[in-house]
């Protein structure tokens, strides 16, 4: 008791990160089971809420695939998904699990989303990806993961986040991932001190925002550094010039895989790298059940290094 107040109210590390880029294909089908454990083990470091984003290889070019959230498991995905049929003249699918869809449609992203919003407002979108899925909620990491069947799925990388709020509400739309742009998720340990500032200046490039939370206004910063032409590397590079306060960063893309900290990496993290993967952690233990990490290559990021690894 005395430990969770301490760390929420003083300003202990708090949250969790967890991270997970499979260089070797032979491991795909494995990646829930890998990643399960990892988040588990940094429950303790955020219990408020939990949160991963899995990429696969399973759409072909041009589909794109929507996390969706209901208002609750009885919603009547059929009918959303008939209508959407007519409207884009394109089949769809979606897979239900709980109050989660993973609708899945050749379209664009402006027109399903421009539909949903109109003709379905009480639909959450969570995230969209021609590879990325993305599930979040409120519980801990395993009640998550349990509820989502998260330790069945498949996929070349992933990322998760354990969150004990200290500067926003706990909610689905605050807990991490946070998604600014299509197959893109950030996960963020830390906090910013001009988050407020940096916001006002997105809005005024037209940036729109869904929540308060301080992670969300670097993970559009970084959508919006990339809209503007940066790589992903160049777009954490200026977070760390353009954002003040103590910060790691993980941030995925469909082809990518980055993590930096802050310029006194006062916030922990751990990278195992092997010819097989590379996974990150906020702690060390929660690496340790990985095959091979024993053999591992294993080392902190130094301060305001961009570590990136290619999807192969």
């Amino acid at each position: 008791m005395w430990r969770l107040l301490y760390q929420r109210y003083l300003g202990a590390d708090v949250c969790g990160i967890v991270g997970l880029h499979l260089k070797d294909p032979t491991l795909e089908p494995r990646l829930g089971e890998f990643l399960v454990p990892m988040i588990d083990a940094l429950t303790g470091r955020g219990p408020d809420s939990a949160g991963l984003a899995l990429y696969d290889r399973s759409l072909p070019e041009g589909s794109l695939r929507w996390s969706l959230r209901g208002p609750d498991e009885s919603y009547d995905w059929p009918s959303l998904v008939a209508g959407l049929e007519v409207n884009t003249g394109q089949p769809a699918a979606v897979d239900v699990t709980a109050d989660v869809a993973l609708l899945t449609v050749k379209a664009t992203t402006d027109h399903v989303t421009g539909w949903l919003n109109k003709n379905a407002p009480e639909i959450s979108i969570v995230g969209v990806g021609q590879a990325m899925t993305m599930h979040k909620d409120i519980g801990s990491a395993r009640q998550i993961c349990d509820r989502y069947g998260i330790h069945l799925a498949g996929g070349y990388q992933g990322v998760g986040h354990t969150r004990m709020a200290t500067e926003s509400a706990v909610t689905t739309k605050h807990s991490h991932p946070f998604s600014p742009a299509p197959d893109l998720a950030l996960v963020h340990n830390g906090s910013f001190s001009n988050h407020a500032s940096i916001r006002r200046r997105l809005e005024d490039h037209g940036v729109a925002f869904e929540t308060d939370n301080d992670s969300e206004v670097a993970a559009r910063y970084i959508g919006y550094r990339l809209d503007e032409g940066d790589t992903l590397d160049d777009a954490m590079r200026m977070v760390v010039k353009e954002f003040d306060g103590f910060f790691t960063l993980l941030v995925t893309s469909r082809d990518e895989f980055a993590v930096v900290r802050d310029a006194f990496a006062c916030k922990p993290l751990v990278v195992a790298e092997t010819d097989s993967y590379v996974a990150v952690a906020s702690e060390y233990h929660a690496l340790a059940a990985l095959p091979g990490v024993e053999n591992a290559r294993v080392f902190e990021p130094q301060p305001e290094e961009v570590h990136s690894w290619l999807k192969s």
